[in-house]
């Protein structure tokens, strides 16, 4: 007569998501205790510097809110068109080999796309970023 083997008879879930759940409910609990214990035991106190905006101990002056200069967001631009540029160009040059001669065509249409796009920024003046004179 061979022996009965049952596995999971203790539990209708798989092993491991059994698990997962008891470790959940374990870090829930945890996290309430601590945070029940912080609220317990933190000192409250409350003053007109805490009430403030601000709670370095700057007293804030004027309006929150700042116009950003345009040459901000270009740098920004710049930098995300360049950066994808540069993802693409690394993952190509890494699987140079598999992409051949038809891979080194795309990826010199692509830069040559991205170099046409560079003039023409610079020649309607958006790489200037110094105080721009009165236009007549």
């Amino acid at each position: 007569m061979q022996p009965l083997v049952v596995s999971g008879s203790l539990s209708p879930w798989e092993p491991g998501v059994f698990s997962l759940v008891v470790f959940s409910l374990m870090v829930m609990a945890l996290i309430a205790v601590i945070l029940f214990i912080a609220s317990w035991l933190g000192e409250k106190t409350s003053n007109t510097e805490k009430s403030r905006p601000y709670e370095s101990g700057v007293i804030p002056t004027g309006s929150a809110r700042l116009r950003y200069p345009i040459p901000f967001f270009l740098v920004a631009i710049f930098f995300l068109i360049f950066d994808v540029e540069g993802a693409y160009i690394f993952s190509w040059a890494i699987a140079w080999e598999n992409l051949g001669w038809a891979g080194l065509l795309q990826i010199s249409f692509f830069i040559i796309e991205l170099l046409l796009g560079l003039i023409y920024i610079w020649r309607i003046g958006g790489l200037e970023w110094g105080p721009m004179g009165k236009k007549s």
